[in-house]
């Protein structure tokens, strides 16, 4: 029988999500090595904005390379989660929980890790994750 930690105290809403971060993180790492791999074997460059269009741009970009990696990397895995959840769809029927598409929306506003969790905590709940 498992005890329970005095000492949680209602944090079991993050708990569930920490090894699910993790698994994420590693998803984004994986992607990250494969889109790096691939630019090195097809001897293609990463695609930069132009100097005079990037001064305008309303959005801060990345300076370093690692950080436009990692950012390329989210919205890759973002994008696999879309298609996963569309697959679910078809199958299932089902129609986008409205908490699923505000996730959608708030990863769309602000594309990070912690936002991309959000998202995949839904389809991890809904067993459509294969990672």
């Amino acid at each position: 029988m498992a005890e329970k930690s005095p000492s949680s105290n209602g944090s079991k809403s993050t708990e569930p999500l920490q090894p699910l971060t993790e698994r994420v993180r590693a998803r984004v790492a994986e992607v990250g090595l494969a889109l790096e791999d691939r630019a090195r074997a097809g001897g293609r460059k990463i695609r930069r904005i132009p100097k005079t269009r990037q001064a305008s741009s309303a959005k801060p970009q990345a300076q370093n390379p690692e950080a436009a990696r990692e950012a390329q990397s989210i919205r890759v895995v973002f994008h696999e989660l879309g298609d996963a959840h569309r697959q679910y769809r078809l199958r299932t029927g089902q129609h986008i929980p409205t908490a699923l598409r505000d996730a959608g929306r708030a990863f769309k506003q602000a594309p990070n890790l912690s936002s991309l969790v959000l998202v995949a905590a839904f389809l991890d709940d809904a067993g459509i994750l294969a990672w």
